[in-house]
């Protein structure tokens, strides 16, 4: 029969995200589409000889996750790192640090991710002599969780050069101490990057330091190397039910490695990888993109955007504001882009027809990409350009509008606000500053006002789980009385991960919901979505992820 199935799912509770067929029993696969959803008698009886079956037991099933913004190269390499999430006073930090180097003799440079901005305490900065009285005689270095910032011990920093300090450029800076020496506080990648080569991680950050290519032609055991960072992603993914990303930092190079594993063993996840334009790059640099795209277009494999960082983060003061931030008056951050330079980049990507994503999240920083965004229309005429801008983490109510009029995409995070999933409030929400809080990680706001929001992790700034982020979604509190109620609704959520990430990418009649003629992504949980209290959902699992017919994943 033509229409047999060579896989079916039974038993589930299925919520398809198709408003024409809400909810079903079951699903029917054949060469790696979806080719009916019903009920288990039907789809039983869809099944040919050969046929797979996976039982769900009872629980949902969910079209495949679509992680809409991360860092898979990055995020992979940093699996092996000390986690130091909630970790919190100095005798904790120090017994985890020095706990991690006596399990790590051999590492050149110990690494760690995930440290608050206040592990100390809420009025102590990190210095390099606090983390020297930890591990004196060995290069430590630890990263804060939104990865704009490190603290570096001495020997790190004399290891790395920069202990008399660098030359960098805006929006970068390498702290200074009274006594002329590098204190340890190291913000954003120019002033990080020493400590990183030094690490031996520098074919892992070019996508997002350089854009560019290494240096030197890898060798095979680097390569090889290299393969499996990427490979260990995809597991990573593939195990949180992720079908689909769409990565946030990029060059050549990471496509290269993710075309050889499909070439070999076929991808697990499907991949989006842009090129990254930095700002020391000439105009000309962006036919290196148009060529990205011309050569990677598969249905598992694709370029086609350009990532740009406007600014920094809102904690280390790097994020551009439009008034001075609250508690640092007379400083407002320094942009990375000027205004008439990124609109002619935002034109100029745009008349190739590339998409644009941008990192912005101060105020100040979403309005020029705003008015980017609004010349490259003025100049290249409308189309369904689907400009993205990523984080917002404060805005304006003039700029409210105007991601529904230009067609931009509010790109965000359910696990960034202050206060969610355990990150503190401060000293973040003092930055921002009271009198901005109403319009901070705005997502109920920007939906109401018309604008496509669009949900995603930032792995390794997060923890990759989508269903974290759906939880972190739905118990969103406002930080005062009086403030909006940003909170989504289950479903909201769902689709934040679902259908709005598969329009994101201009995959709507693709992915994103569970439709026949759609690929055959599909998340099964261990439990039922529906039936779980918002409070209880971190405990929620992932049982199998489905990517184009094939299992990926299988607790």
């Amino acid at each position: 029969m033509a229409d047999q199935a060579d896989l079916i799912v039974i038993n589930g509770r299925v919520l398809t995200m198709d408003d024409e067929r809400p909810r079903a029993e079951a699903v029917a696969v054949r060469g790696g589409r979806i080719v009916a959803v019903g009920d288990n008698a039907t789809i039983r009886d869809m099944a040919g000889p050969e046929a797979r079956t996976v039982d769900a037991a009872g629980c949902s099933v969910l079209p495949g996750f679509i992680e809409s913004h991360m860092h898979v190269f990055l995020g992979a390499a940093e699996l092996d790192h000390l986690q130091l999430f909630g970790v919190k006073g100095f005798d904790a930090l120090a017994d985890a640090v020095r706990s991690y180097a006596k399990a790590n003799p051999h590492t050149r440079v110990l690494m760690a991710q995930g440290a608050d901005y206040t592990i100390l305490s809420d009025d102590e900065p990190v210095t390099r002599h606090h983390l020297d009285r930890i591990v004196p005689d060995r290069p430590f270095a630890m990263v804060a969780p939104d990865h704009h910032t490190m603290w570096a011990n001495t020997s790190a920093l004399e290891l790395a050069g920069i202990l008399n300090g660098k030359q960098v450029g805006a929006g970068n800076e390498v702290v200074m101490g009274p006594d002329g020496l590098a204190l340890g506080e190291l913000r954003e990648s120019e002033a990080m990057e020493p400590v990183v080569e030094l690490a031996g991680h520098g074919r892992v950050r070019l996508g997002i330091t350089t854009g560019g290519e290494p240096e030197f032609k890898p060798t095979r055991a680097e390569l090889a190397a290299d393969r499996a960072i990427m490979r260990r992603g995809l597991e990573h993914c593939a195990r949180h039910g992720i079908t689909s990303f769409q990565n946030m930092d990029g060059n050549l190079y990471q496509l290269e490695l993710l075309d050889e594993i499909d070439q070999e063993e076929g991808l697990t996840v499907r991949a989006q990888i842009p090129f990254h334009f930095k700002n020391f790059m000439e105009l000309s640099a962006l036919e290196k993109a148009s060529k990205m795209k011309e050569r990677y277009r598969s249905d598992f494999l694709k370029s086609g955007m350009v990532k740009l960082f406007m600014d920094g983060v809102l904690d280390s003061w790097t994020a551009v504001m439009l008034a001075d931030y609250a508690d640092r008056p007379g400083w407002r951050g320094e942009p990375l882009f000027e205004a008439g330079q990124f609109a002619a980049i935002a034109t100029e990507a745009d008349r190739r027809g590339l998409q644009i994503a941008v990192h912005a999240i101060g105020d100040g920083a979403v309005r020029t990409v705003l008015d980017g965004y609004e010349a490259a229309l003025k100049a290249n005429g409308r189309r369904d350009s689907r400009h993205r801008i990523e984080h917002i983490e404060v805005t304006t109510d003039a700029d409210v509008p105007r991601f529904a009029e230009l067609g931009v995409l509010a790109s965000m995070q359910p696990p960034h606000p202050p206060g969610s999933m355990g990150l503190p409030l401060e000293p973040t929400v003092s930055r921002i500053g009271r009198d901005k809080w109403r319009l901070a990680y705005a997502w109920r706001t920007l939906k109401n006002a018309g604008a496509r929001v669009v949900f995603a992790s930032d792995w390794p700034v997060s923890p990759i789980d989508p269903i974290a982020g759906i939880q972190a979604a739905m118990l969103r509190k406002p930080w005062a009385e009086g403030l909006p109620d940003h909170s989504y609704s289950l479903h909201e959520a769902i689709a934040g991960y679902t259908v709005e990430g598969a329009h994101a990418e201009f995959a709507e009649d693709q992915k994103g919901r569970l439709r026949p003629g759609y690929f055959a992504d599909i998340a099964i949980l261990d439990g039922d979505i529906e039936s779980v209290a918002p409070e209880e959902l971190h405990r929620l699992r992932v049982a199998t992820t489905i990517c184009g017919g094939r299992i990926s994943y299988q607790a």
